[in-house]
């Protein structure tokens, strides 16, 4: 493992042990051991640390550009429906045996993300990029060259494993340089791209499959990627916490851009130094080490994560089951082609797309309401504690109302089909489902990395885990369900199992802040401890060398003459 900025000096370790230690609030490092915590809500908001350097149009340059690199994931799953009865017949395989590669695709989606969120939380945004890019591009290459069943269940998987993590990395740039009081309406930012996905995907899908052949769909995501990942290579910032701090620390040459570069000159010759505590928190944070899953699988076991992600995954296993149900079904009721079939999925992807617009406002909004009734200050990009704070009420008033018209949507949805109703009938209802799941999923997407601060990327990647999963289930089983079930039961069965589960997100209300406050003293103890440890070990190591040499004091006594010279400095 390596650390960055370890040539730290003793009165930049001093400084930093010493606030560490601090028991009084500091205006720049109130948290424990992480300067992006957030300072105590007693204490004036404007003498709170910046959470992040990057101005708001930088902010917004950068989530849109990850945005981008969000847009290929559910593109790459959306774009192959259209073509789904195509491939079948090409391939001689049956449409069940076709949607396996559904089915494929999305549990490599799921669990892609474990490994690359972790990694990129410890190593940085930049470093997952280029893995993921790599991979995707080689596997869109191999999808256009192959030519039976096999290849292209294990092809799609690899293009699965290199695009999905993409997601996670899109969320975690939002926590990295967005404070919570204006999250809503930048996740609304980060979903665009993967909201234009399938809202696109699926029209050019059935495009290029109409006229060019199934296999020119792949050609179009490999020229497509390349076109993106190269300028994202040269100029995309390093943005994660534990690599640059709040964007001031200069990362090491693996995490750094042209425009990284630029920015590092301009500070050196303007002489402003980093900030000790940042350094120091960087150097104590940064690992590049092998990516390890087990992050996420902490955060699905909590008990308030897993009530959020659990109720998000069985919302989003009824879109799934609706989307894949899409080819088979509009074409037994409504003979569509290839380029038909496309068009199907855009009500739903307009639904999305306008929810992206309004509901990042209206989360925001509930925000600044329960703020304002508790007398909790909120100013825009500073850092605020919110372990006072409802966030699970201020989020999930907003989720709520619009889940239950989603489920309601749904089992509409499956009997218009069942009664074969006019084509404005369930165009309508995708409409209305893919607005209500989108917005109910923005909502839940940013309370989670409300509540886990520090690690929204591995956020991302548990709820991608449990959504992709319980996804992956639906589209296995839809087709054989419709079969024997008829549409009608069908859809009402997947939405029925949400309402079973809803009263555990009413009880998250309740009990949320409560687990949460709970898991921040484990934490904090843990911490404590660890940092204990550490200073036992440091101590072991200057014991010996002070008695080498008697006439020279001791290395800790040095240590705490040059915090006491950093703290009257």
């Amino acid at each position: 493992m390596t650390s960055v900025g370890s040539g730290l000096s003793p009165a930049q370790q001093g400084a930093y042990t010493q606030r560490l230690d601090s028991n009084s609030s500091s205006t720049f490092f109130p948290s424990e051991n992480d300067p992006s915590a957030e300072p105590a809500g007693s204490q004036p908001v404007s003498t709170g640390p910046v959470y992040s350097i990057f101005s708001s149009s930088e902010k917004k340059a950068i989530i849109l550009t990850a945005s981008l690199g969000a847009f290929f994931s559910p593109m790459s799953a959306q774009i192959y429906l259209p073509a789904l009865n195509t491939i079948a017949k090409d391939l001689k395989v049956s449409n069940s045996q076709i949607n396996l590669t559904i089915t494929t695709y999305m549990i490599v989606q799921g669990l892609a993300p474990t490994m690359i969120a972790g990694f990129s939380d410890g190593a940085g945004r930049r470093p997952a990029y280029i893995i993921c890019f790599s991979i995707y591009i080689l596997a869109n290459i191999g999808l256009a060259l192959q030519n039976n069943y096999v290849a292209l269940m294990i092809l799609r998987a690899v293009q699965s494993g290199g695009s999905s993590g993409t997601v996670a990395l899109a969320n975690g740039c939002v926590g990295d340089i967005v404070a919570s009081s204006e999250r809503g309406i930048y996740i609304a930012y980060a979903s665009i791209s993967s909201i234009l996905g399938p809202s696109l995907a699926p029209i050019l899908g059935g495009v290029l499959s109409q006229y060019l052949g199934w296999k020119s769909i792949f050609w179009f995501l490999t020229i497509f990627s390349t076109i993106y990942f190269i300028p994202l290579m040269l100029f995309f910032p390093e943005t994660c916490r534990n690599v640059v701090g709040d964007g001031t620390v200069p990362p090491p040459k693996w995490n750094q851009s042209i425009t990284g570069v630029i920015r590092e000159k301009k500070r050196i010759q303007d002489g402003t130094p980093v900030d000790p505590v940042q350094q120091a928190y960087v150097t104590e944070n940064y690992r590049m080490r092998f990516p390890n899953p087990l992050s996420t699988l902490v955060i699905i076991a909590d008990k308030e994560a897993g009530l959020i992600l659990f109720s998000t995954g069985l919302v989003i296993m009824c879109f799934y089951a609706i989307g894949t149900g899409v080819p088979s079904q509009y074409h037994d009721i409504y003979n569509f082609t290839d380029l038909e079939l496309g068009f199907v999925f855009l009500p739903m992807s307009i639904g999305t797309l306008v929810s992206s617009f309004t509901t990042g406002k209206i989360v925001d909004w509930n925000y600044r309401r329960h703020a304002r009734r508790l007398g909790f200050p909120v100013q825009r990009n500073r850092q605020q504690d919110l372990s006072g704070f409802p966030i699970e009420k201020a989020r999930l008033q907003v989720a709520l109302p619009l889940l239950y018209v989603g489920v309601t949507g749904i089992i509409s949805y499956g009997w218009a089909l069942h009664y074969e109703a006019n084509l404005a009938v369930p165009l309508v209802l995708i409409f209305v489902i893919g607005y209500s799941i989108n917005a109910s999923n923005q909502c839940m997407s940013i309370l989670m990395v409300d509540t886990w601060p520090g690690k929204p990327a591995t956020v991302t990647a548990a709820s991608n885990l449990v959504r992709c999963s319980l996804g992956a289930a639906a589209s296995a089983v839809v087709i054989p369900m419709l079969e024997r079930l008829g549409r009608g039961w069908t859809y009402t069965l997947f939405a029925l199992l949400w309402v079973v589960f809803s009263p555990c997100i009413w009880a998250l209300m309740k009990y949320g802040p409560g687990w949460r406050k709970e898991r921040k003293e484990k934490e904090d103890k843990a911490k404590t401890e660890k940092r204990r440890l550490r200073e036992e070990e440091r101590a072991a190591v200057d014991e010996p060398k002070a008695s080498e040499n008697p006439l020279t004091p001791p290395a800790s006594e040095k240590i705490t003459d040059k915090q006491a010279n950093a703290a009257q400095s």
